[in-house]
């Protein structure tokens, strides 16, 4: 490692530092603000469940829009350098005048804005950069809705009845179909192979076989032509998926294959580090994520069922308890989706540098080092922001600091899995927004909304300024 690449690591890590108690605020606003753990105890909370995620988040997918935000072609580390500054600066900006900015759109317009005073416009991808900014809009939107929706559902759950107690059955039941269906689409892609079809040519060509992948280590080459899985003929790619969806089941496969014009028989054994299929079908891949949430859903829906048996003081007090679950649920989506944008900084200035060749080579302590990194500023705190998180938007009640928090949690999990950086602040605001709402639209402190909202418009054509500035600094030298 040169000395440059050796100071982009060390600055990466310290905006990921920063962007913990910067964001700290995010996961522990309401649950100070409605006294369910003090200050000490939330920022604890938030960063044990900020690392937490290290073992839920697998995929990665954050950190590699984040890596292709500019072209590959153009990423140096000047580039990569100057756009770390520029972030580095507006977030302590924002922090110091309390306001909630979104560090990721930081990021991304510190590099495209360093990118595109380094060779020009076309430097920069526009489709993740179109992805990132539309969400500037639809993702305080979705979180404003879900924590809409379910404020009023459990509104409703405390009047006796039937309807509201089929109302919260009918999400039980829907969450239990919904994850059978999703752990069952995983286990047919669980091999990660990308394949096509040649009309004329017998099997299947395998297009790319993902580094450090299953498919990988059991033998897979890019350029296979696949014909037969265990003697079963593999004539098409849906006959190929459907022998792969029970490999972890198996101990061994015989694969069959044409690999440059020659015929080859590969006998490769499949171990599995888990005790049964049960366990290994749970951790697998982002089963353990939908299963996470799935229980949290299932746990909120099975206390609805009996809120209307509660009177006031013990509803609160179970609220209470409900929000150490929904905060802890907020806490990991905040730190997968975080940690994976600074993991994209730096294995972009892994492979500028040619250390790696691909994403997919990232090595393992980036991760690990990343989401350290934003434990430890969450731990940090950030008070400033807290007080307009948690108090200046809306009142916020323990029941709806579980309203806020679940709808957040929902919508970072979702997006995250659609490998899009969102703003953890502009979620969970759109979802303390949501939750004022139901009381009714002048609780909510527009005044102070709508500063907020100056201030997520102007992240990232900002950033970009200033990095673009850091950028022609960085050539004179």
């Amino acid at each position: 490692m040169t000395a440059l690449l050796i100071t982009i690591i060390v600055l990466a890590l310290i905006f990921d530092y920063i962007n913990g108690f910067h964001d700290a605020a995010n996961s522990i606003a309401t649950i100070v603000s409605t006294k369910v753990l003090t200050p000490f105890q939330a920022v604890l909370w938030a960063a044990l469940f900020n690392f937490v995620a290290f073992f839920i988040f697998k995929d990665h997918g954050v950190a590699n829009t984040i890596a292709k935000t500019v072209k590959v072609d153009f990423i140096t580390l000047p580039v990569i350098l100057s756009g770390l500054i520029a972030a580095i600066c507006w977030n302590l900006l924002t922090w110091w005048f309390g306001i909630p900015s979104s560090s990721s759109h930081t990021l991304i317009g510190g590099f495209a804005g360093a990118a595109i005073a380094h060779a020009g416009f076309h430097s920069v991808n526009p489709e993740p950069v179109i992805k990132t900014v539309s969400f500037i809009v639809l993702a305080p939107l979705i979180g404003m809705l879900i924590a809409f929706i379910v404020s009023v559902w459990f509104i409703n759950s405390f009047k006796k009845g039937v309807f509201p107690k089929l109302i919260s059955i009918s999400i039980i039941l829907c969450v239990f179909y919904v994850l059978s269906a999703i752990i069952v689409n995983k286990q047919s892609t669980l091999i990660g192979l990308k394949t096509q079809v040649v009309e004329g040519q017998n099997g299947v060509l395998i297009t790319d076989v993902p580094h450090k992948s299953d498919a990988q280590k059991m033998g897979f080459k890019k350029g296979d032509w696949v014909l037969a899985l265990d003697n079963i003929p593999v004539e098409n790619e849906r006959k190929l998926d459907k022998v792969l969806t029970t490999y972890h089941q198996r101990d061994s496969m015989h694969i069959s294959v044409e690999r440059d014009g020659v015929m080859k028989q590969i006998s490769t054994v499949y171990k599995t580090k888990f005790a049964s299929h049960f366990w290994q079908t749970f951790f697998y891949g982002s089963n353990f994520k939908w299963i996470l949430l799935s229980f949290i859903l299932i746990v909120m829906a099975s206390f609805a069922l009996f809120l209307s048996s509660l009177n006031v003081s013990k509803a609160t007090v179970w609220f209470k308890r409900l929000q150490l679950v929904s905060s802890a649920a907020f806490s990991i989506g905040h730190g997968g989706n975080d940690a994976q944008k600074v993991m994209g900084i730096i294995t972009a200035a892994l492979i500028a540098k040619g250390d790696i060749g691909s994403f997919e080579e990232m090595p393992v302590w980036v991760p690990l080092a990343c989401y350290t990194a934003i434990a430890a500023g969450t731990m940090s705190g950030g008070w400033k922001i807290i007080k307009t998180m948690g108090t200046r938007i809306t009142k916020v009640t323990p029941f709806e600091g579980v309203a806020a928090e679940t709808a957040g949690a929902i919508t970072l999990f979702v997006t995250e899995q659609l490998k899009i950086p969102v703003s953890t602040t502009h979620t969970i605001t759109g979802s303390i927004i949501g939750v004022g709402a139901t009381k009714r639209l002048s609780a909510v402190r527009w005044g102070v909304t709508i500063n907020l909202l100056w201030a997520w418009i102007l992240t990232i054509p900002v950033s970009g300024l200033m990095a673009a500035i850091v950028y022609w600094i960085t050539r004179l030298f």
